[in-house]
């Protein structure tokens, strides 16, 4: 079989005998030598230009030390490497394992928060870098507010999570009490009235009678009545709980 490419040659010398039909075996005529050469010079170049459709394996490493281009899908097999960029470069150039591992930790720097829903792995195992540690712990996050002492410092910790009763003061009237007075009733058995100082029961000659009736007096007093219902943990604003790491390395 004609050897049209370079696929087709064997790995035994001997076995090429022929180079696009041309032959080249012993005692072949001397005008083969010179077109067998010619013939590989046309195949060495459709190899170069892959109009030959041969495919090119690389038993070592293969290294390009100019710009690849790749018209159709390359599939690279077992652990290619090659140049990591910078975690910065937006450009189309192949990223690497550990340019997506430096993208991810430029994302996640020092001080950052990772929040998980549900998982309860460290974010050390989930993105490959750093050291975490536990962050929050049944607290909420508030912006910093340099205008307001109770938010001006980072990792300012403040609130409750139980209601308390704000210092306050009751203002009642005061007890007022009536003094002692009497209450008088009086009649007649004859004409005229008597005026005079009455007791307790008196009666008088002419036939006139009083009665004096004592009260003690009046106390009033003024009773506050307390309303409502317990404040214990009414000032939670409504929450959901998540799992917070702070990156601390």
């Amino acid at each position: 079989m004609a050897k049209n490419k370079i696929s087709e040659y064997s790995a035994t010398a001997a076995n090429n005998t022929d180079i696009g039909g041309i032959n080249i075996a012993e005692g072949c005529a001397p005008s083969g030598i010179n077109n067998a050469i010619r013939e590989l010079m046309a195949q060495l170049k459709d190899q170069q230009v892959g109009t030959d459709g041969d495919n090119f394996t690389v038993g070592g490493a293969f290294t390009c030390t100019g710009a690849a281009v790749f018209s159709s899908t390359v599939a690279l097999g077992g652990s290619a490497t090659a140049t990591t960029q910078s975690s910065s470069d937006n450009t189309t150039k192949v990223a690497t394992t550990a340019f997506v591992q430096a993208a991810l930790a430029a994302a996640y720097p020092v001080g950052s928060i990772y929040i998980n829903a549900t998982s309860s792995t460290n974010p050390a195992t989930l993105l490959g870098f750093g050291t975490w540690v536990a962050f929050g712990a049944g607290r909420v996050p508030v912006g910093l507010d340099a205008g307001n002492a109770a938010f001006d410092t980072a990792e300012e910790t403040g609130g409750s999570a139980d209601a308390i009763t704000v210092s306050h003061t009751h203002t009642a009237t005061s007890v007022v009490t009536d003094p002692t007075h009497k209450h008088i009733s009086f009649g007649t058995s004859g004409g005229g009235f008597n005026t005079g100082v009455l007791g307790p029961s008196s009666g008088n000659s002419n036939g006139n009678y009083e009665t004096a009736l004592a009260s003690t007096g009046i106390t009033v007093a003024t009773t506050n009545a307390s309303t409502g219902s317990s404040g214990t943990n009414a000032n939670l604003q409504p929450y959901i709980v998540v799992r917070m790491w702070k990156r601390t390395v």
